[in-house]
């Protein structure tokens, strides 16, 4: 892999040889190998790549960040933009949100991201990691959340809603409400392109350790309807339910009230060949264009402490921060 070549690597899964940058859906019905990536917003960006094989990422060196990363929000802004939320569940307007500030660091623009991916896969190895760099758009990935998964017609999805420490042995009421409420929204998604009947959930609420958190994880899965697109797929089931909220269409309308643009960051990242994939929820990402940005957020629901769900942002960054370089702001 030479230092200019395009490239894109998840699970052990190497793809070179960039042939097609698209910003279609329709495009990933060819059958074709494409990386593919999402805005929170809904801009779509695939490659296609024509080269795949098995391999380990190779090692690259990273120089640590040094002084302070920058949040879009102090901690008194995020404890706001939380009460705003809940006084709109108060009116009935919404139940669930997922709040978000964005961390922003200075880099060269000369520095691609390949040597702080190194360090994710040695100190933060996470389950839907992934590597992109094509011309424009630069991400490293330590997601934890499947997105989509598909095998033929059969389709899985496996929201996160629930964080707490290793060593924690209960999640709390809220927790639990947040993920069933997740869990029925992502019942509703699929049931829009699945058949009839064949939506199911057949892990509800189960614990799964990460590094230096553990998740609450829900299954859903389904046999898709004869004859849908890709496009059809990734147009009812984005953005996540797990990074907007619950109704969708009123949690994403607080969203953009009060963030500023989230681009990548709780978008989608993965592959997609044919009538498989493996897409994650592109959270706990690096990605890279004037600076280095990072985001990290909370879901937010009526029995939220404002302080704790802040906590919880910090939380969340701490580790992967840490890895970066820099102080967390």
């Amino acid at each position: 892999m030479n230092s200019g070549e395009a490239n894109f690597w998840m699970n052990g899964r190497l793809a070179t040889d960039v042939i097609e940058i698209s910003d279609d859906p329709a495009s990933l019905d060819d059958g074709g190998f494409w990386a593919v990536s999402t805005t929170f917003e809904g801009a779509f960006t695939a490659a296609k790549f024509a080269t795949v094989v098995e391999s380990e990422f190779e090692a690259h060196q990273w120089k640590a960040l040094a002084g302070k990363w920058v949040s879009s929000k102090s901690e008194d802004e995020y404890v706001a933009y939380v009460e705003s939320i809940q006084e709109q569940i108060a009116q009935g307007w919404v139940y669930q949100v997922n709040a978000c500030r964005e961390l922003r660091h200075e880099i060269n623009p000369s520095v691609n991201l390949r040597g702080l991916f190194s360090e994710i896969l040695k100190n933060n190895p996470a389950p839907w990691a992934s590597y992109l760099e094509i011309p424009g758009l630069n991400i490293a990935s330590a997601s934890p959340e499947l997105f989509l998964s598909r095998s033929k017609n059969h389709v899985r999805t496996s929201p996160i809603k629930g964080t707490q420490l290793p060593g924690q042995t209960h999640f709390g009421a809220k927790d639990i409400a947040e993920n069933v409420m997740i869990v029925d929204l992502m019942r509703n998604d699929l049931g829009a392109i699945c058949k009839s009947g064949s939506v199911s959930v057949p892990r509800l609420l189960s614990s799964e350790s990460h590094p230096g958190l553990v998740h609450l994880v829900s299954d859903i899965e389904g046999e898709l309807a004869n004859d849908v697109s890709w496009s059809q797929i990734i147009s009812k089931l984005h953005p996540p339910g797990s990074i907007s909220g619950a109704p969708k269409s009123s949690a994403i309308s607080v969203i953009q009230k009060h963030e500023i643009k989230r681009g990548p960051y709780c978008g989608v990242l993965g592959w997609v060949q044919g009538d498989s994939c493996e897409l994650s929820v592109a959270i706990r990402i690096f990605y890279k264009d004037d600076s280095l940005r990072f985001g990290t957020g909370a879901g937010i629901t009526w029995s939220s402490d404002p302080h704790s769900e802040w906590e919880e942002t910090q939380l969340k960054a701490r580790r992967l921060i840490s890895i970066a370089g820099g102080e967390l702001g």
